[in-house]
């Protein structure tokens, strides 16, 4: 047996105690209030309160608790620094590592997917795992050719407890919204749920990965290890040996940062372009840090390692025309056709008329990155936009609670906030404007500025919209 809580009144008592602490924290913040404690001091500590609570409660239920936590987790920098600072080293364990399953039950999985004969297949298997997620478990070892390998093992009954987990928490999602200001929580709860079946599916995933490898393979920037062996439960893929993007981001240079920064944005917009698939699930655990191939004769530079393909979007033509489209006319500062174009898309419903000024000036700070040659993404700047479009009194949060979200964007746009979060965390300096401008259908720069490095020209497979291996997929 596994020590992931499957029993449903186990899992659900757990997940039942959030809103009952919550409840209980809200009665303590009003004794508060009537004692003379301002608004803003109760309402950070109640933050901070349910944040401890939440996100030990989730790193310990693994399953869709931890997945929701790891989504969450990249969105701290929105949080006020008071709050974010003490949960930071918290919230970068859960996205590298939970309580790993006894070594019995690893075997057991083993012996079950790949005969009783699996040792066989291995020179060597560590059965202390290397790294520790929601749904399965990594173990390090040598295929019987000798290549390193990554062993990804899932947990018994994750299925089962990934559902319930999402279903529990989707009853209390308003909850949790005070956690993560100007993010509405039960969608990506909804969303989260509607990929549970995917993200269970190794094969599915592993077709995901060989795309990415065959399209990737010998690119200079981007590293992706290709699948070993794949069956039901357990996924083989080549080791790639490299930094945490988790620890860059607490301990790496300010050359690591930007340099990674910059790789993440490449991979996130390229992505979709070379393969037709979108890695849908960019939180730091996914990402290492590289040194560059010395024979590149650069190696100063680094690489960027991308792992986990259990959860992507499926774009055949890349990324849809109408955002490149949307992105320019904003930045050309085309209030009307930027407002036509979003009612086309189904961003403004019919029954709803809006504004075009007011559309473009609240979308305008939200695309600042792109607005100039080079950007350095902050978590105060991340914390202020956040603020902005959270502040019930803002004209910018009653037109943003008018905008519809159509579900062929949802996951774009998840995966796009869920990156900028990370930028953030890093504090990186990134060329982003270049990266849309090389990679997304329908956007130009406003001027073309002078180019010191072109760190995309001649990038293999940037000529082709879809990799041919993505066809099958």
């Amino acid at each position: 047996m596994s020590d992931l809580p499957r029993k449903a009144v186990t899992r659900t008592a757990k997940l039942a105690a959030l809103p009952l602490g919550f409840a209980g924290r809200a009665t303590w913040g009003l004794g508060k209030r009537i004692g003379g404690r301002s608004a803003e001091i109760v309402a950070r500590e109640l933050q901070q309160r349910t944040a401890d609570q939440l996100f030990k409660t989730l790193g310990e239920l693994k399953g869709g608790a931890m997945k929701l936590g790891q989504a969450l987790s990249v969105f701290e920098s929105a949080l006020p620094e008071e709050v974010a600072g003490p949960y930071r080293a918290a919230l970068t364990k859960l996205q590298e590592a939970a309580p790993p399953m006894p070594t019995r039950t690893v075997h057991t999985v083993l012996e079950e997917r790949l005969g009783e004969d699996w040792r066989q297949l291995f020179l060597e298997f560590e059965d202390k795992p290397s790294a520790a997620a929601s749904i399965g478990q990594v173990h390090r070892a040598v295929w019987h050719d000798g290549r390193d390998v990554a062993v990804k093992v899932q947990y018994p009954g994750a299925g089962e407890a990934l559902l319930s987990d999402l279903t529990q928490l989707s009853r209390f999602a308003r909850l949790l919204g005070p956690l993560i200001p100007g993010m509405d929580i039960k969608p990506l709860i909804t969303e989260l749920r509607d990929r549970v079946s995917e993200e269970l599916d190794y094969e599915l995933e592993a077709r995901s990965q060989r795309a990415h490898a065959e399209e990737f393979a010998g690119d200079r920037d981007v590293v992706i290890p290709d699948v070993v062996h794949q069956s039901d439960q357990v996924l083989v893929t080549e080791w790639i040996e490299g930094v945490p993007l988790s620890e860059v981001i607490t301990e790496g240079t300010q050359e690591q940062r930007d340099r990674a920064g910059q790789l993440l944005a490449r991979f996130l917009f390229s992505g979709p372009a070379r393969t037709g698939l979108l890695h849908a699930d960019p939180h730091p655990g996914n990402f290492r840090l590289l040194p560059a191939d010395k024979e590149d004769g650069d190696a100063g530079q680094w690489r960027l390692g991308v792992l986990d393909f259990g959860t992507v979007d499926r774009l055949p033509g890349g990324l849809p025309q109408p955002i490149g489209d949307s992105l320019r006319l904003t930045l050309e500062g085309d209030a009307e056709a930027v407002y036509a174009l979003l009612r086309e898309e189904g961003f403004v419903k019919e029954s709803i008329a809006l504004d075009p000024e007011a559309v473009l000036d609240y979308l305008l700070p939200i695309i600042e990155p792109a607005q100039v040659e080079e950007f350095t993404f902050t978590r105060s700047w991340m914390r202020t936009q956040a603020a902005r479009i959270a502040d019930l009194r803002s004209p910018a949060h009653q037109l943003g609670k008018q905008l519809n979200l159509p579900p062929a964007y949802l996951l774009i746009h998840r995966v796009t906030l869920s990156t900028i979060g990370v930028l953030c965390q890093l504090g990186a300096k990134v060329r982003l404007r270049d990266e849309l401008a090389a990679w997304v259908p329908g956007f130009m720069p406003i001027e073309e500025a002078p180019v010191e490095e072109a760190p995309v020209e001649g990038l293999p497979g940037q000529e082709q919209l879809v990799g041919d291996a993505a066809t099958e997929v």
